[in-house]
C-alpha cells in the first residue's frame, strides 16, 4: 500500500492495511470518516461525503445487499439517514453501522429476487417485493419506522397509478403473487390485493390516503397539483385584496377588450379594427373564419349573463360551466371537441398539465380549495389558475381560465381582468413560475396589477379609451415593448 497513487483510489474506501491508512491519515494525505472508513476528500464535511456517496458506502460494508422496505420506496436514506437492507441469510442478525449523516440498518432476508435491480455494488427491489415487504407491520423507535404506514403506501400506489396508468398495479399485483412464496408473504400478498382491489374499484374495503380514497371513487387527481394549488391558496389568503368596483360599459368596450386580448394571448391575432367589425359588425373574414369565431365566440361568452357573473358554486356546476363557456369560445372548431374535456395529454413546453383520466377528480379537489378563499380577487385568482394547470381541453383553456376568473369578480360588483398586449410576457412568465417552481407571488401581483389599470380605465368614452390604450401602451406588442424598454402605464 506504500506506493498507492492516492488519485486512483475511490473518493471513498476501506483499506485493507490499516497500518498504511493510519500513517496515510496522520500525514493528511487522506481522512478518516469512521473507524475502517477513508476519503481522499480532505475538505467537505464527514457527513455530507458519506451522504452524497451513500450507496458506495453501503456497499462497502453489504456488498451486493438489496435495498428494501421503506427505503426502496425513497430510493436512498430516509431524512433521518436510515438505509434499510436486505443482506440475505448470513450473517445472522447483523449490527447497524452508524455513521456521520447515515445509518446503515441491515436485516436477514431471501437476498436479491427476481424483479430486483442491480444498483451500484448493490441492488434495489423490484415493485412487487417492495409493495409486498412495507405491508409488514414496524415500529419507529429512536429512528424511521422500517416499512411505510397504511396511508404512505397507498400514496405510493397511487402515484404508481397516476405515472403509469391504473393497469400498473394489476401487473405489481402479478408479480407479487410470483414472488411471494419466496418472502414466506402469504398475509402480505392478502392484504395487497385487498388495497389494489379497493383501489380499482373491484372491491370494498377502507382506504386511509385522500388520493386512494379518490380514486376508488372513480375520482382521482393530481396529488401534485393539490399540492401546488395550496401554495397558491396559502399566498392569496395572506393578501389583503383591494376593492375596485366594476365599471360602467355602456358601448361593451370593456367586454370586446377583454375577448379581443384573450385571444390575442392564444395566438389568435387580428388587427384592432378587422376585430371590432367581426364582434360588433358579424363580418367573418373568409380566409379564417374560425379565427373570427374564436373572438366572436369569446366576446358571447363574456356578456352571456349565466357565464359572465354567476359562478359555479359546487364541482358539478364547476364542470357545467366549464364546459358551455368552451363550446362558445370553440364552437367554430369542432376538431377539438368543443365542450368536452381531452383525451390526451396536453402540454405547453416543458410544463406537462394534468392528464386526462385525472382531469375531473384534480378540478372537484382544487375547487374545494378554492371554497375556501374570500370571494373577490383572491378566489378569482385561484380560479383562473386552476382551470389553467388543470388544462383540461384540448385547446382554449387560457381562455375559458379567464372568464371563470372574470365571473367570480362580476359576481361580487369588482371589475373584470384583462391582460394587455403588452403585459402577456409578464402574464404568462408569472403562470410558469407558480406552475414550475411553486412561486405564487408573481401571478398575484400580476393580476393585481392588470385589476387596478383595467378599474382606471375609461371604458364608457370611446376617444378617450383610444387615446388611453396608447398612453398606456396596452397595444403594444411584447416585442415592442421589449425593444424600446415600455411598461403597462397608468391612463392619465
Amino acid at each position: 500500500m506504500a506506493t498507492v497513487n492516492l488519485h486512483e483510489l475511490p473518493e471513498v474506501f476501506r483499506p485493507r492495511d490499516s497500518g498504511w491508512a493510519s500513517r496515510a491519515a496522520a500525514r493528511g494525505e487522506i481522512r478518516r470518516l469512521a473507524r475502517g472508513l477513508y476519503t481522499r476528500n480532505l475538505t467537505e464535511p464527514a457527513g455530507q461525503l458519506i451522504r452524497r456517496r451513500w450507496h458506495e458506502v453501503a456497499a462497502l460494508y453489504f456488498p451486493d445487499a438489496v435495498i428494501v422496505d421503506r427505503s426502496a420506496v425513497l430510493a436512498g436514506p430516509a431524512d433521518d439517514g436510515s438505509l434499510l437492507l436486505d443482506v440475505g441469510p448470513a450473517p445472522r442478525d447483523p449490527r447497524r453501522v452508524r455513521l456521520p449523516g447515515l445509518t446503515l440498518r441491515p436485516r436477514n432476508g431471501p437476498g436479491p429476487l427476481p424483479g430486483d435491480a442491480r444498483f451500484a455494488g448493490l441492488h434495489i427491489s423490484g415493485q412487487a417485493r417492495t409493495a409486498l415487504e412495507n405491508l409488514r407491520p414496524s415500529r419507529a423507535r429512536a429512528a424511521v419506522a422500517r416499512t411505510l404506514r397504511a396511508q404512505e403506501l397507498e400514496e405510493w400506489l397511487e402515484r404508481l397509478a397516476q405515472s403509469r396508468g391504473e393497469d400498473a398495479l394489476g401487473e405489481l399485483l402479478d408479480g407479487a403473487r410470483e414472488i411471494a412464496p419466496a418472502l414466506d408473504g402469504a398475509r402480505e400478498l392478502a392484504a395487497l390485493e385487498r388495497v389494489i382491489g379497493t383501489l380499482r374499484g373491484s372491491r370494498e374495503g377502507p382506504l386511509r390516503s385522500r388520493a386512494a380514497r379518490a380514486r376508488a371513487a372513480g375520482l382521482p387527481f393530481d396529488t401534485a397539483r393539490l399540492s401546488l394549488f395550496e401554495r397558491l391558496r396559502a399566498e392569496l389568503a395572506a393578501q389583503q385584496a383591494a376593492i375596485r368596483p366594476e365599471p360602467s360599459d355602456p358601448q361593451r368596450m370593456l367586454a370586446f377588450f377583454e375577448a379581443y386580448f384573450s385571444n390575442w394571448i392564444e395566438g389568435t391575432v387580428f388587427e384592432l379594427e378587422e376585430a371590432h367589425e367581426i364582434v360588433f359588425e358579424g363580418r367573418i373574414p373568409a380566409a379564417r373564419p374560425a379565427d373570427a369565431h374564436d373572438i366572436q365566440g369569446t366576446f358571447e361568452a363574456v356578456m352571456e349573463p349565466s357565464l359572465r357573473a354567476v359562478p359555479p358554486s359546487s364541482p358539478e356546476m364547476l364542470e357545467g360551466y366549464l364546459r358551455r363557456a368552451h363550446r362558445l369560445v370553440m364552437g367554430g372548431r369542432p376538431h377539438v371537441g368543443p365542450g368536452e374535456y381531452k383525451q390526451t395529454p396536453n402540454r405547453a413546453g416543458a410544463t406537462v398539465f394534468v392528464a386526462p383520466e385525472l382531469v375531473a377528480g384534480t378540478l372537484r379537489e382544487g375547487f374545494a380549495t378554492m371554497q375556501t378563499l374570500p370571494a373577490g380577487l383572491p378566489r378569482a385568482v385561484f380560479a383562473m389558475f386552476l382551470v389553467s394547470e388543470v388544462h383540461p381541453f384540448a385547446d382554449g383553456n387560457g381562455r375559458v381560465a379567464r372568464l371563470l376568473m372574470n365571473a367570480q369578480l362580476s359576481s361580487v360588483g369588482q371589475c373584470r381582468v384583462v391582460v394587455p398586449l403588452c403585459f402577456r410576457d409578464e402574464y404568462l412568465g408569472a403562470l410558469r413560475a407558480l406552475s414550475r417552481t411553486g412561486n405564487a407571488r408573481p401571478i398575484w401581483r400580476a393580476i393585481d396589477r392588470l385589476q387596478d389599470w383595467a378599474a382606471k380605465m375609461p371604458w364608457g368614452e370611446r376617444d378617450r379609451l383610444a387615446r388611453a390604450m396608447e398612453l398606456t401602451n396596452a397595444l403594444r406588442t411584447p416585442e415592442e415593448t421589449s425593444e424600446r424598454n415600455l411598461h403597462l402605464s397608468d391612463p392619465p
